[in-house]
């Protein structure tokens, strides 16, 4: 049992390593702590109750508390989300609670060759695949546009209008007048970061823009 609870502790202290270096939310502790949990709690359901197992009409299940585990993890997974804006972080280190918490679950049963396998995978797929992912795939730029145009009828439809590509994933859209007959429009939206200076130039050849600036929020 003592292996088991620390084996759980090192493959879920190695994910949360990595996590940790990151700057992430969910760090070493919490990683290592999910794993041991959910290593303990499996060695409870498997050996807790043993006392029982001779009882007339007692029926065992050792992956009962197994089960509670891999659906309750969710809650803390949950809270290492973040939404701002089109912006979301944190799905990943969710994932690799997740993860620990079965690689917990898995050197809690004994199974010490698949929690070793599935710890370097894990670690294969934060570290390796992390660095290719942002080479192959072309990152998106999350930015806030700030417009200034006059108050004249149509404007937000021509500024929506140039907006409207396929590159081009809009966010919320907040509209204050200004003195002077003005108005000022922030959009929020989403494109490749190629993009950012067509979409820019394109807002300053509508007429009535007196200025367009681009606010940078996230990459994703």
């Amino acid at each position: 049992m003592t292996i088991r609870l620390f084996a759980a502790m090192l493959g879920g202290g190695m994910i949360g390593f990595e996590r940790e270096w990151g700057n992430h939310h969910a760090g070493l502790r919490t990683h290592m702590l999910v794993a041991l949990g959910a290593a303990l709690i499996m060695l409870l359901s498997m050996y807790g109750f043993s006392q029982f197992a001779e009882e007339p009409n007692v029926r065992m299940d050792p992956a009962r508390l197994g089960a509670q585990v891999i659906s309750g993890i969710g809650f803390l997974g949950a809270g290492t989300i973040i939404r701002n804006g089109l912006s979301v972080s944190g799905l990943t280190t969710a994932a690799s609670l997740w993860v620990s918490a079965a690689i917990g679950l898995s050197a809690g049963a004994g199974f010490y060759f698949v929690t070793a396998l599935a710890t370097v995978l894990m670690m294969i797929t934060l570290l390796a695949l992390n660095g290719l992912g942002k080479r192959v795939i072309p990152s998106r730029t999350t930015k806030t546009l700030h417009i200034v145009v006059e108050d004249a009828p149509g404007m937000l439809k021509q500024i929506s209008h140039a907006l409207d590509t396929p590159n081009v994933k809009l966010g919320y859209l907040n509209v204050e007048s200004m003195d002077d007959g003005m108005l000022g429009i922030r959009i929020s939206y989403r494109t490749k970061k190629q993009n950012l200076f067509l979409i820019t130039e394109t807002i300053k050849l509508i007429p009535g823009v007196k200025s367009v600036g681009n606010y940078k929020e996230a990459s994703l």
